[in-house]
């Protein structure tokens, strides 16, 4: 009853502000300030805040956030240690499937390719390239009045 009462007196004061913002003729932060005023107002006529109120007051519905968080928590630590394994599954059950744990064998040299060689570093340019260069960035600053 009270969530209901603060939500509907929170409407009715965001919906005076919105009409003081009218007034002064900024109409449309008034249309955005009336939008959120409404907000609480259909929340209590959909019975959303009796909802809420009901569930935040309930000790069974506390008890299932803390089996949640409990399964979560599970969750995350079985990934933990999943992740922590490098994703392997026991020996016994991969021979008992008949399937041993094998890595799968690495690409050799020759199909690589040419992708096995180092790439050949590039050429740095002459210091009479770079001199042209600067002269030429020079000559557009001079343009430019810089």
């Amino acid at each position: 009853m009270i969530a209901e009462t603060v939500c509907s007196a929170v409407s009715a004061a965001g919906l005076g502000i919105a009409a003081i913002t009218a007034y002064r003729k900024r109409f449309l932060a008034a249309a955005r300030i009336a939008a959120y005023s409404l907000v609480p107002l259909g929340l209590v006529m959909t019975g959303a805040v009796q909802w809420a109120a009901d569930t935040a007051f309930s000790p069974t519905a506390w008890a299932g956030f803390g089996v949640l968080g409990a399964a979560w928590l599970l969750f995350v630590g079985t990934r933990a240690v999943e992740r922590r394994r490098g994703g392997r599954r026991d020996r016994k059950a991969a021979s008992a499937e008949g399937r041993p744990d094998v890595v799968a064998p690495q690409a050799s040299a020759p199909s690589l390719g040419q992708a096995s060689r180092p790439a050949a570093r590039p050429q740095r340019k002459s210091t009479a390239d770079s001199a042209d260069d600067f002269s030429d960035i020079e000559a557009i600053l001079k343009k430019h009045g810089i």
